[in-house]
């Protein structure tokens, strides 16, 4: 019998949380599931707990490869696929018992392609939802997919620049659910980390989104981010992320170039490079072995990023609140020094508010 559900999971060395995120998973109230996971080179106990569980869960499909990264790792679940539906879930977090019976009974009743609900961010010590501040269910169809969700996930617009933190929160790919056909018949699938340093995630529904015609958000609290992870790829220092985002940010240009999507999704990419400002920093305060002049003259370095630089010409810095504001008038008048112990202000209150 088809499932009605295909849900993937990415797995590299996640021994203390597999069995958590396993269990949340094969006892989803929907049955009619089956659980691909894929075993990316894992080098601690998480392929031997993956066969352990599969010996009593004829549901799970365990494969095992070489490491490859997360994106790698997706779409060797992609290729696996049987269900009507997709559903991804990272191996370090969990999900509600009723997640994908409710994102399935959503997708059956509205006709969508796509189906996203919030979720629940877990600090170990507290929990802290993940404000969208959308009705309760809310449809958009045809060519509003593309203004409300597809422009927003490339970049803001206007006053929502307001909120620099929310600027990926559209473009997870474990918030929802997607109709297979869609994704396989056009060929989407992940791009390696190795290429764009982060947001595989916003890229691919990106690609989704511009095929999706029914799009539904429920505003139901059914994932569990886990961000106590220190192993988490998020929470490392990357090198070459400022390469890795040209490059991203040439995909998305050449993107909206060939779909002929017009001025506001151009503007829409000058915005995300602008905002994007904020991670670079963030990323070299990760590092952990070099003094704060080493650290001001690499933020230098991206402030006076040719295309870093053209980006900030249109940004409407009246948009932002104070602090956001300034923040920003320092990127863009290339104050490296202002910046950057705005950048640990910041950083310090973003932990405190955890």
């Amino acid at each position: 019998m088809k499932p009605k559900v295909s849900i993937i999971v990415p797995i590299y060395n996640v021994e203390k949380y597999l069995s958590r995120c396993l269990d949340s998973i094969l006892n989803q109230s929907i049955k009619e599931i089956e659980v691909i996971a894929v075993n990316d080179g894992s080098t601690d106990r998480s392929y031997e707990i993956l066969l352990d569980y599969q010996k009593s869960n004829p549901r799970l499909k365990v494969i095992n490869k070489k490491n490859g990264g997360v994106s790698s790792a997706r779409n060797t679940g992609l290729k696996q696929v049987t269900g009507e539906y997709i559903g991804f879930v990272d191996p370090d977090d969990w999900i509600d018992k009723h997640m994908y019976e409710e994102l399935y009974k959503t997708a059956q009743v509205e006709e969508a392609d796509v189906v996203m609900c919030s979720y629940i961010r877990e600090f170990g010590s507290h929990s802290k939802k993940k404000q969208f501040h959308m009705p309760e269910k809310v449809k958009f169809t045809g060519e509003e997919v593309h203004k409300k969700i597809l422009r927003r996930l490339i970049g803001p617009l206007g006053d929502e620049v307001r909120n620099p933190e929310l600027l990926d929160a559209w473009g997870t790919v474990w918030s929802k659910l997607y109709n297979a056909n869609l994704i396989l018949e056009n060929k989407i699938v992940f791009t390696d980390l190795h290429e764009i340093g982060t947001n595989e995630d916003s890229l691919f529904n990106i690609e989704v989104m511009y095929f999706t015609q029914n799009f539904v958000y429920i505003n139901k609290y059914l994932y569990h981010y886990w961000r106590e992870n220190s192993t988490s790829l998020t929470s490392n220092y990357k090198p070459n992320l400022l390469s890795q985002w040209e490059c991203l940010f040439n995909k998305l240009s050449t993107f909206i170039e060939e779909k002929k999507l017009g001025n506001d999704y151009s503007q829409a990419l000058s915005n995300r490079i602008c905002l994007n400002t904020l991670g670079l920093g963030l990323n070299e305060l990760c590092e952990q072995n070099e003094q704060a002049t080493i650290k001001i003259k690499k933020i230098k370095n991206i402030l006076h990023h040719k295309r870093i630089i053209s980006s900030f010409t249109n940004l409407d810095l009246g948009q932002f609140p104070i602090v956001w504001r300034t923040f920003y008038f320092f990127a863009k008048s290339r104050f490296a020094t202002g910046f950057y112990f705005l950048l640990i202000s910041i950083n310090i209150l973003r932990r405190s508010l955890r």
